[in-house]
């Protein structure tokens, strides 16, 4: 099965916020931990911090076509601007920045030599991964961000204190903090197409990349294990808020590219994913979904959409361990979240009849597992992660003779989480062979040092590693010293484009003139 108009390759990216706490002290402060932890990977990683450039960043323009007001947004929207110390202006050649801002950066952003990024993120450490074009791709590079944050743990170990990291989406009492995702899609693509197509994709697709949860409810306090970690937080089909009133549809409008080309789809409804497959499915069934939509809107997408709030239907899939719950759409049928996706993946194939390479793979894996939840769910447990802590939890509490009240339950959902070495259940699940992986841990080692090869990111990346005269990096831009005590912004390519021999002999001389000189030329100045 790609279709037959050429196409330019999907842009993934994944943002993790993991849990964070002191083993050794439960009441440190969260925020003061997120930055330790940005300073441990330094330490660890020989990385010499490299300032973020929040210049040209735009959290608060909204898809739906307008713009939320700078004095009416909340502060956690101002990501643009985190502690009021960022550029302002899109001046191209200006001062080079003080020490005194240097130091203040290095205690809160790491751009990373893998072309990511590690900073702090309210009171969480995140990592943002580098722009990848295939699913598989996507799921090294987030492993790569696992790596990073158990290296943080282990000098913490160095260092005399106890940082313990956690890929979840909740603390069990009240708090959550995202995974959100990130596509690249043309811009003449309609948003209220997307929506309209989107949402029942986005509240079914759970029964394959749901993580688990012990708990029912935002505090936990139904007893119970559910599908997705991240349902209980949705309270809003279609928002700009990405930190409270959570919408199914981010409307957040920021490209990080040229927005007359192309928009960024930024999804946050979705759970942190440890095992291969359930990312996978994660990402490339969302991008083909899209890319569906935006080759095809039309009235089957429509049809094919909740006829029910799916604020609520989130949360029902979630709670449904069954997997036998119907819902009704808008062409008066009821059907099962299977169903409803099963019957997407048909839609996809025939608008996107000649798929091939890994989105034919994703899309044939895609229907491979739904036709397995829907006989033997049992057997996709070395694939869909939420089936495989299921099982795990299902012994446990059988073991104890206890049931999901029990607070064990709750510790064994935390220890699946924990990324530190020796502690976390699903590394031992990985070497017993019970968890299906796509790449090994000496691949996603390296992964967390060396860029893709074909994005931009590999210039990010190279500007790191040789970064003589790097002062700051964006997603779409490094600013460089030059002569004369000045600096110079040189836009990076686009999302899709790995940068010319040029410009790469250029970045890995870490000659700052001779980078502005090549940036030149590709731009045919």
């Amino acid at each position: 099965m790609s279709d037959q108009q050429p196409h330019p390759p999907m842009v993934f990216g994944i943002e993790t916020e993991f849990g964070v706490m002191d083993a050794a002290n439960a009441s440190a402060n969260a925020v003061a931990l997120s930055a330790q932890t940005v300073a441990a990977y330094a330490a660890r990683s020989g990385t010499n911090p490299v300032m973020w450039d929040y210049t040209g960043e735009d959290p608060l323009n909204d898809a739906r076509g307008y713009r939320l007001q700078r004095a009416n947004a909340h502060p956690s929207f101002l990501t643009d601007d985190p502690y009021q110390l960022a550029p302002s202006g899109g001046v191209a050649y200006g001062p080079a920045p003080s020490e005194y801002d240097r130091r203040s950066y290095q205690l809160t952003n790491l751009v990373l030599e893998n072309g990511g990024r590690l900073y702090v993120d309210h009171a969480h450490p995140e990592y943002a991964s580098p722009e990848t074009t295939s699913a598989a791709q996507a799921v090294l590079y987030d492993r790569a961000g696992d790596w990073i944050a158990r290296q943080a743990c282990l000098q913490s170990q160095t260092d005399g204190s106890q940082l313990a990291l956690y890929k979840n989406n909740t603390d069990g009492k009240g708090a959550a903090y995202g995974t959100h995702e990130n596509y690249q899609l043309p811009r003449p693509v309609d948003f209220d197409d997307l929506v309209v197509g989107a949402t029942t994709f986005l509240v079914t697709r759970p029964i394959f990349c749901g993580a688990g949860r012990v708990g029912l409810g935002q505090r936990g306090e139904g007893t119970g294990f559910q599908i997705s970690q991240r349902a209980d937080f949705i309270e809003n089909d279609v928002g700009l808020e990405t930190t409270f009133n959570r919408p199914i549809i981010n409307t957040r409008d920021e490209p990080h590219a040229d927005p007359r080309q192309v928009r960024r789809f930024h999804v946050i409804n979705g759970d942190a994913n440890q095992f291969d497959i359930s990312t996978y499915l994660r990402l490339g069934t969302t991008g083909l979904v899209l890319r569906a939509i935006a080759a095809s809107p039309d009235l089957r997408w429509n049809a094919l959409s909740l006829d029910e709030d799916p604020v609520a239907v989130a949360a029902r899939v979630s709670h449904d361990l069954s997997l036998r719950q119907r819902y009704e759409c808008k062409d008066g049928k009821s059907r099962t979240a299977i169903d409803i996706q099963l019957t997407l993946s048909d839609l996809v194939a025939q608008v996107l009849p000649n798929l091939s390479g890994d989105e034919l793979a994703v899309w044939e894996r895609w229907r491979g597992v739904l036709e397995t939840l829907a006989t033997d769910p049992e057997s996709c447990a070395r694939e869909v992660e939420w089936v495989g802590k299921y099982q795990l939890l299902r012994r446990q509490l059988s073991r104890w003779e206890a049931d999901w009240a029990d607070p064990r339950a709750a510790a064994v959902d935390l220890q699946w989480a924990d990324l530190r070495q020796g502690r976390s259940l699903v590394d031992r699940l990985d070497k017993a062979g019970l968890v299906e992986r796509l790449w090994s841990e000496r691949q996603v080692a390296t992964a967390a040092t060396v860029p893709p090869a074909d994005t931009r990111a590999r210039v990010r990346g190279l500007a790191v590693k040789h970064q003589r005269q790097l002062v700051k990096a964006s997603w779409s831009s490094i600013v460089v010293e030059t002569t004369g005590g000045t600096s110079a912004r040189i836009p990076l390519p686009e999302a899709t484009d790995a940068g010319s021999e040029q410009l790469i002999a250029a970045v890995t001389s870490g000659d700052g003139g001779a980078m502005v000189e090549a940036a030149s030329d590709s731009l045919g100045r």
